[in-house]
């Protein structure tokens, strides 16, 4: 989920790079403690799956930094944890791999976050009535707290995520009548657990009994969980920030170039290294996209999937920065495993796609599907499309330069970051398997 975009744009004043924010636990949303151990029990429970055979833990684990180590999910259908995930086989193999990369989850309950998804799909917004713009549009449900807990329900509607093939299940059979009625499908799976049951009415307060459970309760404990679990502030760099405590040298040169010359904080900048704003940074294409409807090739057009604004072709949300290290591969697509090479993406975008292979990504071979995965590189016009959207002009950097800016990086990592308050359960109340 995760992704890494060292921002160069024109169009942005080169003045006066941004300076960072400092960030503490009053920055965050203050979510309740017991919301938060149920939504943990949650997360992991793959009764919130069409199938019940994958959980939001499955791409999102803790042994893997909160991501799932693969340039494109092995989603529905598929079989193990992370790099050793493989994609089932007969009836129940996959049909498709995920088409975007599984975003990481840090600092996500940061009171600043207002749009989600590599496509920025899921926003803030009183558009619809509800306090968001999503694709759920009106259908989304009143009550969702945070943006985080609208974004929990998202995946549970997606049919290579967590819904399931058509005709396998009563949820994915649900949503392809209209994307909200699967939801209450899986709540009356959740309540009628009774361990469930009694966590949901001790956790909040206006639940007198387990029948009362919806969605919404669902998605607020989630975000509870997701968002107290991977708040993670102090790393070197944070400390840095606070206390004045110096950085490593190559770290500390790696900043300077950061906030100078190699201009990465005219995107990432703010408390989060971020802009949450969007951009087209030409990674390489190649999975089956994330295509509309009408789309005749296998594309991803990002931003403008969410918009239908052509303007918006091809540009991807800016990821925040703390952590990066622990969330390869990176990119909205995983178009590169290893940071280094993100790092030389990002200052010669042009160079680098030229040489890229799809030895530089984390993609599991998949037979069946091996004649759609790179396909969409054969399309010359789309290719031309794609390559010609680009918000950045090239900075010449050494190879020594490179190896600062991965330091500096390296010192975003939290000392904590894999030592988490609630961890991954031992088992979950439907006594389904915990991957």
């Amino acid at each position: 989920m995760g992704q890494l975009h060292l921002g160069l744009l024109v169009s942005l004043s080169l003045a006066a790079p941004a300076v960072a924010q400092p960030i503490s636990a009053e920055d965050f949303i203050a979510f309740d403690a017991d919301q938060a151990r149920l939504g943990q029990l949650l997360f992991y429970d793959k009764i919130l799956s069409g199938n019940k055979n994958i959980s939001c833990g499955t791409c999102h684990h803790h042994d893997l930094g909160g991501t799932d180590g693969l340039s494109l999910g092995i989603g529905e259908g598929g079989v193990g944890l992370g790099p050793k995930r493989t994609p089932g086989d007969g009836a129940d193999r996959i049909r498709k791999r995920i088409p975007r990369n599984a975003p990481a989850l840090w600092n996500l309950g940061h009171k600043d976050v207002r749009v989600l998804f590599h496509d920025g799909r899921l926003e803030i917004s009183d558009i619809y009535g509800n306090g968001y713009d999503s694709p759920a549009e009106e259908w989304l449900p009143q009550g969702l707290e945070t943006i985080l807990a609208a974004q929990a329900l998202f995946p549970m509607t997606a049919q290579f995520e967590m819904a399931g093939n058509t005709g396998e299940n009563e949820v994915i059979g649900a949503v392809t009548d209209r994307i909200d009625l699967g939801w209450p499908i899986l709540a009356k799976r959740v309540r009628t657990i009774p361990e469930y049951g009694e966590m949901f009415v001790q956790a909040f307060d206006h639940i007198d009994r387990p029948e009362d459970v919806t969605i919404v309760e669902i998605g607020n404990a989630l975000a509870a969980f997701i968002g107290t679990e991977w708040a993670n502030y102090d790393s070197p760099y944070d400390a840095f920030l606070t206390d004045g405590t110096p950085l490593p040298e190559a770290a500390e040169r790696g900043r300077q170039l950061f906030f100078g010359e190699a201009r990465c904080a005219q995107c990432h900048n703010g408390p989060l290294l971020t802009d949450q704003d969007f951009h087209a940074m030409a990674l390489p294409p190649f999975g089956p996209g994330r295509t509309r409807q009408w789309d005749p090739i296998p594309r991803d057009v990002g931003r403008m999937g969410a918009t239908d604004d052509l303007e918006d072709a091809y540009r991807f949300r800016t990821p925040p920065l703390r952590n990066v290290t622990l969330t390869a591969p990176y990119g909205h697509n995983g178009a590169y495993a290893n940071l280094r090479d993100m790092v030389r993406h990002m200052a010669d975008p042009v160079s680098m796609r030229a040489d890229w292979t799809p030895t530089r990504a984390a993609l599991p071979e998949v037979p069946w599907l091996q004649q759609i995965d790179f396909v969409i590189q054969s399309d010359r016009l789309e290719m031309e499309r794609h390559a010609a959207t680009l918000d950045v002009r090239p900075v010449s950097l050494t190879e020594p330069q490179v190896d600062d800016l991965v330091a500096f990086l390296e010192s975003l990592t939290g000392v904590s970051a894999m030592e988490r308050p609630l961890g991954r359960p031992d088992r979950v109340p439907s006594g389904l398997p915990v991957d």
